[in-house]
């Protein structure tokens, strides 16, 4: 992350007509500005599930698992759902098999356990990778932002606020349903 100083003597150092790399600071800048809307994830059912037709509402993204023994937690997540999309969260499970190989089938699979078995409703990506050099983008960026708190296991909580920046982080042992989770979702849903 470039902080103020740094940016405001990039653009001095421009103005001034210096050399090009202060332009790759100011480039920095601004493509340190990316926010979570920036990124689409391809959707289980197919397409894409574009994250800028969310613009202004907070998103919960979450890494999922089939065979995980946090699954259960996709109850919760619908839990949520039903509880605050009409208030304008959007929540979407992201499967990923890159924890123990929990994930190991493919979009029939994944949708027989999310939405049959588990009654999910909410948008469920494409299986992705989430973690390392080939991660998904949206997970690059997250573990840019919040280098210390990237998914260890299934079911990692990315609580996304308004303004499209990461606004809270919950472990996979954090229960959708638990007071801390729906505390910080009603705060970013309250604020403007």
């Amino acid at each position: 992350m470039i902080d103020r100083r740094t940016l405001i003597a990039g653009a001095f150092v421009v103005a001034a007509g210096q050399p090009s790399c202060s332009r790759t600071v100011l480039a920095q800048a601004s493509m340190s500005k990316i926010s979570a809307y920036a990124f689409s994830f391809p959707a289980l059912s197919g397409g894409d599930i574009r994250l800028a037709e969310f613009t202004g509402r907070p998103l919960l993204v979450v890494n999922t698992a089939s065979q995980c023994g946090y699954t259960p937690q996709y109850a919760g997540l619908q839990e949520l759902w039903s509880e605050f999309r009409e208030r304008g969260l959007v929540i979407i499970g992201v499967p990923s098999n890159d924890f123990g190989g929990q994930e190991p089938g493919g979009a029939k699979e994944i949708a027989e356990t999310a939405q049959h078995h588990y009654g999910v409703t909410f948008p469920i990506a494409g299986k992705v990778v989430v973690k390392g050099p080939n991660a998904h983008p949206f997970y690059k960026w997250a573990a840019e932002a919040r280098p210390k708190e990237v998914p260890r296991w299934n079911f990692h909580k990315y609580l996304v606020g308004r303004e499209g920046y990461i606004s809270e982080v919950f472990a996979e042992s954090v229960e959708p349903t638990d007071t801390r989770v729906k505390t910080a979702i009603a705060r970013a849903l309250a604020a403007l």
